[in-house]
């Protein structure tokens, strides 16, 4: 195996993120021995600074939805396993515009609807009471979506990959370099007859080459907890600003006049890519954001003003004002303007995967079962 190897798996994750943990269960359930490394002594990256909230429906069709519909199964079946408590779940996409009716009207008569229903203003005072005060129009329901606390299911997650699973897990170890069969680290060489790189937003420390020619950058979002607001939420809430980010909805013909409207209406929350999603934690507190921002480096700060817009958009939402503010943090992601999903072969038998939508947590479980089966 060469000098000073001591072991010997069939497959080296590199990256204990969403994505790594997922590509090492689906390996470990197939009988490999499997090697998760990463340079941090815990999750510290996208996946545990999300809303921890498995999203389907609006999903981009194909591949996307079909993974996120997947995984949120899955997902179902790992907390059990693994201890990890489910918050809540479902989902409404509460429409304030008549545009936004009709964008939901179409997505209702498309096959990533199954399962989900319009609900009139009645019907989503009846279901979410929480929101009666907001001059609702309607809402879109859907059953599919799931809620973990991800500062806790992500540990857990790896707890079970090593407790139950036999992954070995080496922390606070950096890769420097990995090449067919190796994975060169601060603690020496690591051999694998295969290696997955799933490297979040670190773009510049392996294959940097390939991900800059695939258009990968990184996106900065702002994410804030709200107090208890004395109401315990039974499912996530969106708002329709989310019907111009999300593709399952957006890339339909109908979109194009809500955007119009929404640009002229509330024009700086598109220029700082704010949307509305609102999940609830355990303790009754709000898990509230987000926004988008773009750069290769993003500056490591929390703006007043980009979290005043999620804010305001809360509180047109739950008409009313936000409770208030417990917690801010700032998080980032791999995005690339013309994919979803980048799974490359840098070099035989090394895959390297990550996700540019800010989607890992919900298609992570599917897409860590079809890379490893059509590579191990």
């Amino acid at each position: 195996m060469g000098q000073g190897a001591t072991e010997q798996f069939d497959l080296a994750v590199v990256g204990a993120g969403v994505i790594g943990l997922a590509c090492a269960k689906a390996a470990a359930r197939r009988g490999k021995r499997v090697v998760v490394i990463d340079r941090d002594a815990q999750a510290n990256g996208a996946s545990v600074r999300n809303f921890g909230f498995i999203t389907v429906t609006g999903q981009a069709a194909g591949d996307m939805w079909a993974w996120a519909r997947r995984s949120a199964d899955l997902w179902a079946d790992l907390a059990e396993q693994a201890a990890i408590p489910i918050l809540h779940r479902g989902m409404v996409m509460a429409a304030r515009r008549p545009e936004s009716v009709t964008v939901l009207e179409a997505f209702l008569k498309t096959d990533m609807a199954e399962e989900c229903r319009w609900l009139d203003a009645n019907g989503l005072a009846a279901l979410r009471p929480e929101l009666a005060a907001g001059e609702h129009l309607g809402a879109l329901y859907s059953p599919h979506e799931l809620r973990v606390e991800s500062r806790e299911a992500i540990p857990r997650f790896a707890a079970w990959l090593e407790q139950s699973q036999g992954v070995t897990f080496k922390r606070q170890t950096s890769v420097t370099g990995v090449e067919t069969g190796r994975v060169h680290t601060t603690e020496g060489i690591i051999w694998a007859d295969a290696v997955v790189v799933c490297p979040g937003d670190e773009l510049v420390t392996l294959f940097p080459d390939r991900l800059a020619d695939l258009g990968v950058t990184r996106c900065k979002l702002q994410m804030l907890r709200l107090a208890n607001p004395g109401y315990r939420l039974n499912g996530g809430v969106m708002s329709d600003l989310g019907l111009i980010r999300y593709s399952g909805y957006a890339d339909l013909p109908q979109a194009q006049a809500l955007k119009a409207r929404l640009l002229a209406e509330q024009g700086d929350h598109l220029a700082n890519g704010v949307h509305l999603i609102v999940v609830q934690s355990a303790d009754g507190s709000l898990v509230v954001g987000d926004s988008h921002h773009y750069a290769p480096t993003p500056d490591p700060f929390s703006h007043q003003t980009v979290d005043d817009l999620i804010l305001k958009e809360f509180a047109a939402v739950f008409g009313g004002p936000a409770p208030a503010v417990l917690e801010r943090w700032v998080g980032t992601y791999a995005y690339a303007a013309d994919r979803d999903v980048v799974i490359d072969e840098p070099a035989p038998r090394v895959r390297l995967v990550t996700v540019t939508t800010g989607a890992g947590a919900s298609v992570s479980l599917a897409l860590g079962e079809d890379v490893i089966s059509d590579f191990i």
